[in-house]
């Protein structure tokens, strides 16, 4: 039995394979497009968020299907009917800009990213060499009260904040942060993205923390940080231009009055020592907690 169940997936996969033409590779090529550009507009944006609301809607209908709950079921059962429709409405901004995207690069632009390995795997070397640069950057700037404020990109990527703003892609030298942040340029007053060891975009716009316990007198850049880091799980880094303070946001929590030094030790172990999320986040509470008396104390 069991042999005679071998040789018949084996028929049925020689079949297969003997009535497989050009068409069908086209067919699976258009699909592998298709889940490529879904997954990629995803994680360029904050739409993952989104995704999973969906699936808890779906968990919440199958518990309603199972506990038999007949009105709560023809309320989901309209909404699932219209399904296509909801999540083009939900994912309208994303979906244009897939279609932009691949009107304005073509087909030749698809395939070089398609077939080629991602440009976001870096070195370590790389980024340790990028958070120097902006270490001595930040310790010119926080001398002479400069304002400024940095994102430090992780995994979840900044693609719809990057598009408030001007894309430079320049290396990240100290000479370079400077000009982003010098004084009545007009990239000053925004934030700067750092992608993988580089300057990705500056004068983008941040959102503001809606937290009603952060103190009245920080300023704006601290808001924008500590919204930013609510939303993402990105690095900020804030030089305050009254006070020349140096701040860190990470998951909503501001630490200030840090040194070059620490600086750059929170940088180091966020975006190169690799370790589980939760012990990265443990270990900047932690650090937190020891510099509580520091938090929220100090202007903008």
């Amino acid at each position: 039995m069991f042999l005679e169940t071998i040789s018949e997936y084996a028929l049925k996969l020689r079949n297969i394979f003997l009535s497989f033409d050009i068409t069908d590779l086209l067919d699976i090529l258009l699909v592998a497009f298709i889940i490529y550009q879904a997954i990629k507009l995803l994680r360029d944006t904050r739409a993952f968020q989104l995704i999973k609301g969906l699936l808890f809607v779906l968990v919440a209908f199958g518990i309603i299907m199972a506990l038999d709950m007949q009105a709560s079921e023809y309320i989901f059962k309209t909404l699932f009917s219209n399904l296509i429709l909801v999540l083009i409405i939900l994912f309208s901004p994303e979906i244009r800009h897939a279609l932009e995207t691949a009107g304005r690069n073509g087909l030749k632009s698809f395939a070089k990213r398609f077939f080629v390995k991602g440009d976001r795997v870096e070195s370590n070397s790389k980024i340790k060499t990028a958070v120097s640069e902006f270490v001595k950057s930040v310790s010119n700037m926080s001398e002479n009260k400069v304002g400024s404020l940095t994102v430090f990109e992780r995994k979840t990527l900044l693609g719809e904040i990057i598009k408030t703003g001007t894309v430079i892609d320049a290396a990240a030298t100290s000479q370079m942060f400077g000009n982003v942040f010098f004084p009545n340029s007009p990239l000053h007053d925004g934030a700067a993205i750092v992608r993988e060891g580089r300057i990705h975009a500056a004068g983008c716009i941040l959102p503001l923390t809606q937290n009603n316990n952060v103190n009245k007198e920080l300023g704006t850049r601290h808001r924008a940080a500590i919204g930013m880091s609510e939303q993402s799980d990105a690095l900020l880094v804030i030089t305050s231009e009254e006070t020349g303070i140096i701040s860190v946001a990470e998951k909503g929590n501001l630490v200030r009055n840090l040194t070059p030094e620490e600086l750059e030790e929170i940088l180091i172990k966020g975006l190169i020592t690799e370790k589980k999320e939760k012990g990265n986040i443990e270990s900047f509470l932690e650090f937190t907690k020891n510099r509580m008396g520091g938090m929220f104390d100090e202007k903008k």
